[in-house]
């Protein structure tokens, strides 16, 4: 018999599985534009998904966001959580300038939940780098599709 355990609500985070905005994901594919995964990311129901990496809060892979014939080019790669002093962000690495890091969105770990699987949801809205980033469609401010912090897995235990 196999039981499937829930993972503690410290359990090492697995993955971060994000939407960015769907408003803009359409808008890419409405226009005949692509949206590509690489580097370990991957596209799952309702978003992609960016697997742990080394360091804590560091996801890694690549999200590619191509329309208008390249005029609307958007990169995001190797995903942060930051949480400082009185602040968390999200953050990627911008690969046109060395992998330096850009602030897109700001978390609300006040109003975080928590899932029956143990994932955590987490509010985000865009920074005013983030608007940048994401060709200046949106405002500094706008709400974008919730984080969600996945945990690991725990293998089911089995009975003898």
């Amino acid at each position: 018999m196999t039981d499937q355990r829930q993972p503690a609500a410290d359990a090492p985070i697995a993955a971060l599985e994000w939407g960015v905005k769907q408003s803009f994901c359409n808008y890419v594919r409405m226009a005949g534009g692509s949206i590509e995964t690489a580097a370990g990311a991957e596209a799952v129901e309702g978003g992609f998904r960016f697997p742990a990496a080394p360091g804590e809060g560091r996801f890694q892979g690549e999200v590619r966001f191509d329309a208008h014939g390249g005029m609307l080019a958007v990169r995001l790669a190797d995903p942060a959580v930051e949480i400082g002093p009185g602040r968390a962000v999200l953050s990627i690495a911008d690969l046109s300038a060395g992998g330096r890091r850009v602030e897109i969105a700001t978390l609300d770990l006040a109003a975080a939940s928590t899932e029956a699987d143990g994932a955590r949801l987490i509010p985000a809205a865009l920074t005013l780098d983030g608007s940048f980033v994401l060709g200046d469609h949106y405002p500094p401010g706008t709400a974008l599709d919730p984080l969600r912090l996945a945990p690991v897995r725990l293998a089911p235990d089995r009975a003898r």
